[in-house]
């Protein structure tokens, strides 16, 4: 009986995993008026892009304006009474050297110096507030990106920091994925990195398959891991960066995530059709042994590589491994062993 065979080698392998995630905004605001006021009109388009510091909603500056203008009356006031109190605190400093004046009448005109310039400062200080205010009225994007709908039209009161936002503008290119790995997966990984049995990859490359299966067009870059694992679920999240000039990934889009996690130094692949199942459920692989007749042996295989299995425990380089012919065969059975050719 002739059979082809396989001849075991093994080489350094790049090992992937294949985990969920869930895409979300670079960066993302909410938008809150810092002043009350009603609502004059609102200059953007929703679901539209916005530059940081562009104009999204107006409101009525009137009161705010007609605050500064009081401001700036208190200020002149204040600094014509300081003018006067200046000048008075001169003339009284030459008086109390001639004795002209009680030293008390000298204090008490310094005193109202000191007052007057500290009038001054507040006034100026009103005048910041006012001038600060009146800026607030114009509500401007504290990011670049795109901006959702607004929840007021043109006529509705806002107040100060409210808990509804007006919009939420969310930056997306680049845009992040949240990947979502269980801290089972993430201690076996690391155990085996200590064992010597992988390799540490410095390759943080990472590789996105889209909802309909499709392979995202841009590589990722993975930015950080938490630092705890998360209580309700046992996993840790993973945060990878990407490009989207085009906007195709969109924040709460479900992807999957390909990762490289180590190398194998020394792995074993074996092409998927020469491995079967016993009745118990084992891989088991049919190998040409001594006197060149049929053994049986049973494996450990872990992941697929290329349609190919990684072979863990049971297979040795050199061994030969029967590929073609497997129908026909039962251990013990005496065959001929034929090299299997590429196209096979």
């Amino acid at each position: 009986m002739e059979v082809s065979v396989l001849e075991v080698k093994s080489a350094p392998q790049a090992l992937q995993v294949q985990l969920p995630g869930r895409s979300v905004a670079f960066l993302e605001a909410e938008v809150r008026p810092q002043v009350n006021g009603i609502i004059l009109k609102r200059s953007f388009t929703e679901g539209g892009d916005v530059k940081q510091g562009e104009s999204l909603y107006q409101i009525d500056p009137s009161t705010y304006k007609a605050s500064l203008q009081s401001a700036r009356a208190d200020l002149a006031r204040a600094e014509a009474a300081l003018a006067s109190a200046k000048a008075t605190q001169a003339r009284y400093q030459e008086l109390v050297k001639t004795k002209y004046i009680s030293k008390e009448e000298y204090d008490k005109a310094d005193a109202s110096y000191k007052e007057a310039l500290a009038a001054v400062e507040v006034a100026k200080a009103a005048i910041n507030t006012a001038t600060i205010n009146v800026n607030y009225t114009e509500v401007q994007a504290p990011i670049s990106g795109r901006i959702g709908k607004s929840s007021v039209t043109a006529g509705a009161l806002v107040t100060a920091n409210q808990a509804q936002p007006l919009a939420t503008i969310q930056q997306l290119d680049p845009i992040n994925v949240d990947i979502v790995q269980s801290s089972t997966q993430m201690l076996r990984l690391k155990s085996m990195l200590k064992a010597g049995k992988l390799q540490a990859s410095d390759d943080a490359e990472v590789t996105l398959l889209l909802e309909d299966g499709s392979t995202y067009d841009h590589k990722g870059r993975l930015q950080f891991a938490e630092v705890s694992v998360d209580q309700s679920t046992g996993s840790v999240t993973l945060r990878a960066e990407f490009p989207n000039p085009d906007h195709t990934l969109l924040p709460g889009m479900y992807v999957r995530a390909i990762l490289n996690t180590g190398v194998d130094p020394q792995a074993i692949l074996v092409p998927q059709k020469a491995i079967s199942r016993n009745p118990k459920g084992e891989a088991v692989a049919m190998l040409v042994g001594a006197e060149n007749k049929v053994e049986a042996r049973v494996i450990k295989t872990a992941d697929v590589i290329n349609h190919q299995w990684r072979v863990t425990d049971g297979l040795r380089p050199g061994d030969k491994l029967i590929v073609e012919g497997l129908q026909k065969i039962r251990p013990g059975m005496p065959v001929t062993a034929k090299p299997m050719t590429a196209n096979q």
